[in-house]
């Protein structure tokens, strides 16, 4: 990534979810480095970037994405996200309207109904209980379609080590945070374009959640992927990242 030293509206900033990270996004960046500069990061408590003790907010990791941006000096940059990510995605376009060019929402929501909250509690006291086990156990459903994780064993072996490795109490800090996630009555303030993309077979942050974001900001465009669960742009990357670079391609030739 070269961004220093450059402001351009081709700025393109990836946010993950909360289990995933930087390298996630393995099937996307080739694709999307001919045409955008790629800005790949962890947001505090998660991966490579600084661990400190919470509470954390969607409003200060918004602000951490910001100030990120003022370093690279990118004034203006198309965000997107998936999930946790998608959520950061919403709030940073909330936050700084002035410097979002487009909004890319993947796999999210803007706000916990009581079932969500359900699981997320369940994740968040495996996270506590720093079991990497049972966390695996407890999440993985949730995170991938069935037909995937058959199709998949070694994916779903590397994701098994990787969580042997997790900072648990970032985790459970981070769940926490998406806990207080309440969004939906601002959602008809983003003015960016807008697109939501939702795997038709997430049973984590389901259709109504896309549906819910993609109908209350104006004019915002939504994208189901056939068979996917929640991680579509592992399950599907090639619709994904149609679905992507199509949208962020339309936005800059506007």
């Amino acid at each position: 990534m070269n961004c220093m030293g450059r402001t351009t509206p081709r700025s393109l900033s990836l946010s993950n979810g909360i289990l995933a990270a930087t390298s996630s996004w393995f099937n996307q960046v080739p694709v999307l480095k001919p045409y955008f500069r790629v800005l790949l990061y962890d947001c505090r408590g998660q991966g490579q970037s600084a661990h400190p003790p919470g509470p954390y907010t969607f409003e200060q990791h918004a602000d951490d994405l910001a100030a990120l941006l003022d370093r690279l000096r990118i004034q203006r940059a198309h965000i997107a996200g998936i999930s946790y990510g998608g959520e950061i995605s919403l709030t940073f376009a909330l936050r700084y309207p002035a410097r979002t060019l487009s909004l890319f929402v993947a796999d999210s929501a803007s706000h916990v109904d009581s079932a969500l909250a359900t699981i997320i509690a369940a994740w968040r006291d495996a996270a506590t209980r720093r079991d990497p086990d049972l966390f695996f156990n407890v999440t993985t459903p949730y995170n991938f379609s069935p037909a995937w994780m058959r199709a998949n064993p070694a994916a779903l072996a590397q994701a098994h080590d990787r969580y042997q490795r997790l900072d648990f109490p970032a985790v459970a800090r981070l769940l926490t945070c998406f806990l207080d996630l309440n969004l939906t009555e601002r959602l008809s303030e983003i003015k960016a374009p807008t697109c939501v993309v939702v795997g038709e077979r997430d049973v984590l942050k389901p259709r109504e959640f896309a549906q819910l974001i993609a109908d209350a900001i104006p004019n915002a465009e939504l994208h189901l992927i056939r068979d996917a669960g929640h991680a579509t742009f592992w399950e599907r990357p090639a619709e994904f990242n149609s679905i992507l670079l199509g949208f962020l391609r339309k936005q800059s030739r506007g």
